[in-house]
């Protein structure tokens, strides 16, 4: 297993998670090819995206079915500046690649947001730490092993 996904898999365990990380031949760097490779609903892929929130990394849980309008999600948040992380800053915020980050493995803390929409599906996937890697869980699951902040994403 690649040490990325390892990582994952650990902090799932020691989050008392249980959930196997899959490694994949097909890509899921994005929602749609997830759901593909997975034969899920997009909107069941949650899709772990960095902001820059007044000069901090902050992780959205979205689902996959969403786009998040920054400026909804600023006022939201009341911050007073919020744009997409760069793939440099991703990486050294969650030590994974774009595409393959996931809600937990991370070396240092992050604030988490999570998308109320994924409490619709009964299954939700989620990246294990690259593009070709996921796990299932569930959204309270999801919720409680990042100690996410519930949020309406538009």
């Amino acid at each position: 297993m690649h040490p990325n996904s390892q990582a994952v898999a650990d902090a799932l365990a020691a989050r008392g998670i249980r959930a196997e990380v899959r490694e994949l031949e097909e890509s899921t760097r994005t929602a749609a090819e997830a759901a593909r490779a997975l034969g899920c609903p997009v909107g069941a892929i949650a899709n772990s995206l960095v902001f820059m929130v007044d000069g901090q990394p902050v992780l959205v849980l979205t689902s996959g079915a969403h786009r998040v309008e920054v400026d909804a999600l600023a006022t939201r948040l009341g911050a007073a500046t919020l744009e997409r992380a760069t793939p440099e800053q991703v990486r050294a915020a969650t030590g994974q690649p774009i595409g393959g980050v996931a809600p937990v493995g991370h070396p240092a803390g992050l604030r988490v947001l999570i998308d109320t929409a994924l409490s619709a599906y009964g299954e939700i996937w989620a990246a294990a730490g690259t593009p070709h890697s996921v796990f299932a869980t569930t959204y309270g699951a999801l919720r409680a092993a990042t100690a996410a902040q519930e949020i309406e994403v538009d």
